[in-house]
């Protein structure tokens, strides 16, 4: 096996170890959430993460079997591609004040969507073949849409939650 080939397969593995346990905070935070559409959102985000370990899954084993990627295949077609904001009902609010874990797993999903991100650029950046590079930027971006709505529904609770439990914002 050449030093190219190891290092995609290095890659791939850090890729999906990183969708699987995205996979189980996302399944983990729908079954903590008392809120339904953060449930319903935390759920479809392990679906997803779990759509995409799969679809490396099947790309390393290509890798291995046939020496290149299965760029014939479509990642998760029909996959929640957006995370949903708001992710939590507007009830939310009136308890914002007990909010704590949802406000963590925000953090955390945040976190994990930005590594996801950086990690997917910096190996489309590597790849030296287009086709390559595209399944990587593609990947890069399902990550990307996952942050932003993160971000955005973090900012919109912040300074309530921070207000609510007498926090000073660093």
């Amino acid at each position: 096996m050449e030093k190219t080939e190891k290092k995609l397969l290095q890659g791939l593995k850090t890729a999906m170890q990183a969708e699987l346990a995205g996979h189980y905070f996302y399944k983990n935070a729908a079954e903590a959430t008392s809120d339904p559409q953060g449930k319903e959102t935390f759920r479809r985000m392990a679906q997803e993460e779990m759509g995409h370990f799969k679809y490396l899954q099947h790309q390393y084993k290509n890798l291995v079997e046939k020496g290149a990627y299965d760029l014939e295949r479509a990642l998760a077609t029909n996959s929640y591609r957006h995370a949903a904001h708001p992710i939590f009902t507007r009830e939310i609010r009136k308890r914002i004040k007990d909010s704590h874990f949802e406000i963590s797993a925000l953090t955390i999903g945040l976190k994990l969507e930005l590594d996801a991100m950086r990690f997917y650029r910096a190996r489309a950046e590597e790849a030296e073949e287009p086709e390559v590079k595209a399944f990587y930027q593609e990947l890069a971006e399902w990550e990307e849409d996952h942050y932003r709505a993160f971000e955005k529904e973090l900012e919109s609770l912040k300074e309530e939650y921070f207000e609510a439990n007498n926090f000073v914002p660093m």
